[in-house]
Formats: C-alpha cells, sequence, structure tokens
C-alpha cells in the first residue's frame, strides 16, 4: 500500500428507501464522498444494507442506482479493492457485483490485518446469543429454495412486493438506534470473540448509531452509524481509526477516535 493511503469503511445507506427518487440526493451525497477521499483511498468495505431492498435475477437487476453503480465500479477499474457485506435489507445479493463491478461480497464476519490492525468486519445481525426469532426468520430468508421460489415471480411484481414489504418494515421501527453498550447482541458477540482472540476493532454497520465503545484499553467495538440520518463513516490511517461525520460543503466533523 502506498505512504499516506488510508481504508474507509461505511454502511446502511439504504438506497431506495422510501422511494428511488426520495433516495437519489442520499445517492448523491454518498457518491459526493466517494468523490472526496479519492486521493487517499486504498480499500473501500461496506458493511451492509447498502440498498433498502435488493434482488437479482440470473439476468435482471433491480432498476436505478446507476451513479453509485458507476462509481464503484470506477474504483475496482482503478485498482482499489471494494468488499460489500450482505445485510438483512440486501441479503439476496448473489454474483452481479463480483462479475460486473469486482467487487468481492461477504456473507459472514470475516477477519482482516489492516495497516498493523487486526479487524473483525461484520454488518453485525443476528450474531451473539439471543434473539432466536430473528435468527429463525434470517435461515429461512438465506433457504436456496425460497430464494428459488422467490425468483420465479415476475421481477415488476417481486421488486415491488420487496421495495414496500422493506419500507414499512422499516417506519415500523425506529429508524435511528440509541447504542445500549452491554446490553446488545453485539457487544455480547464481541465479548465472547475476544475470550478465545485478540481484536483491536470489531466493526459493525446495522445499528445505525454511530459509536466507538472500548472493550478494554486495547479493543474497540465500532458501529459506523448510517447514510439515513447520519452520514457517518470510518477511516483507518495505520495509527488511528476515526470515527466521522461527512459534511460535504465544509471540512468533516470527528466524532470519536481511537488508537492501538
Amino acid at each position: 500500500m502506498s505512504q499516506g493511503k488510508k481504508i474507509y469503511f461505511a454502511s446502511d445507506m439504504h438506497f431506495g428507501l422510501p422511494s428511488h427518487e426520495q433516495s437519489l440526493p442520499r445517492e448523491q451525497l454518498f457518491n459526493a464522498w466517494l468523490d472526496s477521499i479519492n486521493h487517499d483511498i486504498a480499500e473501500l468495505y461496506l458493511l451492509g444494507d447498502i440498498f433498502d431492498f435488493w434482488f437479482e435475477y440470473r439476468r435482471v437487476v433491480p432498476k436505478g442506482y446507476t451513479r453509485f453503480l458507476g462509481r464503484i465500479a470506477q474504483l475496482t477499474d482503478s485498482g482499489i479493492p471494494v468488499h460489500f457485506f450482505t445485510g438483512n435489507h440486501d441479503i439476496w445479493m448473489f454474483d452481479y457485483f463480483e462479475e460486473e463491478l469486482g467487487v468481492q461480497i461477504h456473507r459472514k464476519p470475516i477477519i482482516r490485518e489492516l495497516l498493523g490492525a487486526k479487524f473483525l468486519l461484520a454488518h453485525g445481525d443476528g450474531l451473539g446469543p439471543g434473539d432466536p426469532g430473528y435468527k429463525l426468520l434470517k435461515s429461512i430468508f438465506t433457504c436456496p429454495t425460497l430464494q428459488w421460489l422467490f425468483a420465479r415471480l415476475h421481477p415488476n411484481f417481486s421488486l415491488w412486493f420487496g421495495n414496500r414489504w422493506s419500507v414499512s418494515n422499516r417506519y415500523s421501527k425506529e429508524i435511528t438506534h440509541t447504542f445500549r453498550g452491554e446490553d446488545e447482541q453485539i457487544t455480547r458477540y464481541s465479548r465472547l470473540m475476544l475470550q478465545h482472540e485478540h481484536f483491536d476493532f470489531f466493526m459493525y454497520g446495522h445499528w445505525h448509531s454511530p459509536v466507538i465503545y472500548p472493550l478494554s484499553e486495547k479493543a474497540n467495538l465500532v458501529v459506523l452509524g448510517d447514510w439515513l440520518v447520519n452520514n457517518t463513516y470510518c477511516v483507518w490511517d495505520g495509527n488511528e481509526l476515526k470515527l466521522m461525520r461527512y459534511h460535504n460543503s465544509k471540512s468533516d466533523e470527528v466524532l470519536a477516535v481511537a488508537t492501538i
């Protein structure tokens, strides 16, 4: 990696929520952020729920998002690795991004050594003890038979239905979430992992509540936040992990900093 280059992390853009037209300014804002980091980005990790609903057929993908997809293609074409983690809203992402955009898809937590620090990276949903109802629902949605049956529906209906279900599910809950520290599943999960192996950073999406939460003097839990309300991201330069808020027309705001 070239000197001065940095690794960037973001999640939970929920493009398409509540509609393509209404989410377009958010897509444009995120692309503006990508433009702003173009000078020093070495690698990009997108930790899930990039889309509010996504289902790709063998020969059909959802309409829209061309500005975002084109920007990602520019990154990978220039040799910058881009990683997509499937979230609970875009769990039905298959091989289109890998084949068309050169993006690496991750469906489970991964471990990476990045610029001298050890990261555990995941979208975060369904990890840790508890929440059996959600885990059962996720096992149903990841069932190949169900996916095959859904793909038998005409795209005009299935994509409309999926988007309406996703929007209603989102607005039946709070868009933002207050991180509850030790009461969170991901905190319990991270502490269980630390009993067996050291990590400098546990990094998650899903919770929409940007925070760097110390687990010990040498380990931190990081929630990336979202681009529905917070417009937050993280950047790691090998010395400091900064949780930032993007402001477009002025300097980005530093919300928290962690070191190893």
